[in-house]
C-alpha cells in the first residue's frame, strides 16, 4: 500500500514538474516576444502602469500558440464541459487550437449581433443545458468574461469554470467566485515575475514597482455593488474629453467630447416647452453656452418641419449638437419606422437619440440600421432621476453590457453615475438644479459638482433651473460656470 501510495506521489511530483516546466517556458517565451513587457505604458483607462501584456501577438507565433494551448490544456482536461468558447478576440485563436486538438465543440460569442438572418450573439451548435467552458487570455477585473457569460446563459449554456493564461490578481477571481465562477489560472503576475527574475530579466526595484501598482489598483467588487449590477470604478476620471474623444468609436461621440473642451460646456439644456417660437428663441439666447440642446418636437402644440430646419441652422451657428429625448421603446422594426418615417423623421435632423432597452439589444440593431450611416449617436437611458423608477439593478447592468457589445452606435449612457470602465462612454445625467431637492411629481435633483465629480459622469442636463428661472440667462451662464469648474476639479492632474 505504501509503495502504491509512494508511486502515485513521485507521479503527481513529476507531472507538477512537467507542468511548471512549461509554464516557465512560456512566460520566457512570451518576454521574448514583447508580449510580456516591464516599463512605462499608458493604459486604455489613462493610468501609467509598468506592466503592459499584450497576449494578441502569439498569433504571428505558431509554435507559440501551441504552448499556450499545451498549457490551458493542462488545466482544462481535468474539468467537465460539452463545449468552450473563447472571449472575443485574443482568446478565440487559443480556443480554436484547443478545439481541434483535442476534438471539442466549439461556440463563439459575437462582440454585437447582426441586423439581419438570425440575429444571433452565439454561434455554433449547442444544446440548452449544456456546461460551456470559457477561455480567456487575461483577467484583470473579469468583465470579459462577464460579456461573453451572459449570452450564453441567456441561450440556455450553463458555465462553471473559466480557464485564463494570465491572472492579473488585480480582483478577477474574487468577482468571478461571487458569480459563481470558477477561475483557472496558467500563472499569474506574481509567477511571472519570479521566473523573470529567475533569469535574469528583471531587478528586485521593477519587481517592487508591478506589485505596488497590483496592489493599488484593485478591482474587487464590493458584495452590495454585485448585488446592485455595478462595475468596478475606473481609473480615467483624469482624462480631458479630448483624450476620451481619441477613443470614442462612435463619430457623434467622439464630435461632443471634443465641442465640449473647445466650448469650455459641459451643459446640456432641456427644452421642455409646447411652443416652436419658445423652442427657437432658447436655442437662439442658450446656444452659445451649452454642448447640446435637448428636444422634446413631440409636445410641440404647433410642429412642422421648418422648425427642426431652424433649430438645425441654430445648432450651426452655436456649435451644439440637438439630442431629441424621444425615449424609443419597442421592437427593433417599430423603432426603424419610429425613427426614420411619420411627420418627425428624426433621423434626418437630430444628432442624437435614446432608447430604453427593455425589447432587447433588437431595439439597438433598428435604430442603428435608421442612424449609423449618418453619423448619429445613440444613447441607452440606463438610469433615471425620478422616484421608484424601475431602472436600476439587472436592468442598468444588462444595458451597459449591450452598449459595449456595439460601441460603433452606442455612444454612451443616460444615468446618474458611471456604469462602466470603457472610457469612451459619454455619461449625460438629468435631474440637475442648484435651487431644490426635488418637485412634487417625484423628480429628484443632484448638483453640478455632485454629478460631474462624485458620480464620475460628463455632461449636466438643466430644465427648469434655466427656463423656469426669472432670468434664464444669468441661470444658463451659472450652471455652464458650475459644470465646467466641477470638470476642472476632476480632471485635475
Amino acid at each position: 500500500m505504501f509503495h502504491d501510495l509512494a508511486k502515485k506521489l513521485r507521479s503527481y511530483l513529476e507531472m507538477n514538474e512537467s507542468r511548471k516546466a512549461i509554464v516557465d517556458e512560456l512566460i520566457l517565451a512570451l518576454h521574448d516576444i514583447e508580449a510580456i513587457k516591464l516599463g512605462d505604458f499608458k493604459l486604455k483607462s489613462g493610468i501609467s502602469s509598468p506592466i503592459y501584456i499584450d497576449l494578441r501577438t502569439i498569433v504571428s507565433f505558431p509554435k507559440i500558440l501551441q504552448l499556450v494551448a499545451d498549457a490551458l490544456w493542462n488545466i482544462a482536461k481535468d474539468l467537465k464541459f460539452d463545449v468552450m468558447c473563447g472571449v472575443p478576440y485574443t482568446a478565440l485563436p487559443m480556443a480554436t487550437v484547443l478545439s481541434i486538438q483535442h476534438n471539442k465543440p466549439m461556440v463563439m460569442r459575437r462582440k454585437e449581433a447582426k441586423n439581419y438572418g438570425l440575429k444571433k450573439m452565439i454561434e455554433g451548435v449547442f444544446q440548452a443545458g449544456q456546461t460551456c467552458l470559457i477561455i480567456e487570455d487575461l483577467v484583470t477585473s473579469g468583465m470579459s468574461v462577464f460579456e461573453t457569460v451572459a449570452p450564453l446563459k441567456q441561450d440556455g449554456l450553463q458555465v462553471e469554470d473559466v480557464v485564463v493564461l494570465v491572472d492579473r490578481e488585480q480582483g478577477g477571481r474574487e468577482n468571478l467566485t461571487k458569480e459563481n465562477l470558477q477561475l483557472h489560472s496558467v500563472f499569474t503576475i506574481s509567477t511571472m515575475l519570479n521566473v523573470l527574475k529567475a533569469a535574469g530579466r528583471v531587478d528586485d526595484q521593477m519587481i517592487q514597482r508591478v506589485q505596488e501598482f497590483i496592489r493599488d489598483n484593485q478591482v474587487v467588487k464590493s458584495s452590495q455593488e454585485q448585488k446592485d449590477g455595478e462595475r468596478e470604478k475606473p481609473q480615467d476620471v483624469k482624462l480631458s474629453y479630448t483624450e476620451r474623444a481619441a477613443l470614442c468609436r462612435n463619430p457623434m461621440g467622439r464630435r461632443l467630447f471634443s465641442l465640449m473642451d473647445q466650448k469650455r460646456t459641459n451643459l446640456c439644456v432641456s427644452a421642455d416647452v409646447t411652443r416652436s417660437a419658445d423652442l427657437l428663441r432658447l436655442a437662439d439666447a442658450m446656444g452659445p453656452f451649452i454642448c447640446v440642446l435637448k428636444t422634446h418636437v413631440d409636445i410641440l402644440e404647433d410642429f412642422d418641419p421648418s422648425v427642426v430646419k431652424k433649430l438645425q441652422d441654430l445648432a450651426q451657428k452655436h456649435n451644439f449638437l440637438i439630442f431629441e429625448d424621444r425615449k424609443y421603446a419597442d421592437i427593433g422594426n417599430t423603432v426603424l419606422l419610429q425613427y426614420t418615417k411619420g411627420v418627425y423623421k428624426t433621423s434626418e435632423w437630430a444628432d442624437i437619440i435614446n432608447a430604453h432597452t427593455i425589447p432587447g439589444p433588437g431595439i439597438i440593431s433598428g435604430l442603428k440600421e435608421g442612424g449609423m450611416a449618418q453619423g448619429r449617436g445613440l444613447l441607452l437611458l440606463a438610469e433615471m432621476s425620478s422616484q421608484g423608477n424601475l431602472a436600476s439593478g439587472d436592468y442598468t447592468s444588462k444595458t451597459v453590457t449591450m452598449a459595449e457589445n456595439d460601441k460603433e452606435f452606442v455612444m454612451g449612457f443616460i444615468s446618474q453615475q458611471r456604469l462602466s470602465s470603457d472610457p469612451a462612454f459619454i455619461y449625460m445625467t438629468p435631474g440637475v438644479n442648484l435651487a431644490s431637492e426635488g418637485d412634487q411629481l417625484g423628480q429628484q435633483y443632484n448638483s453640478p459638482k455632485s454629478v460631474i465629480v462624485e458620480k464620475q459622469c460628463d455632461v449636466i442636463i438643466v430644465g427648469r433651473g434655466i427656463y423656469a428661472a426669472k432670468d434664464p440667462a444669468a441661470a444658463c451662464l451659472q450652471y455652464r460656470d458650475e459644470g465646467w469648474k466641477a470638470y476642472q476639479q476632476r480632471t485635475a492632474k
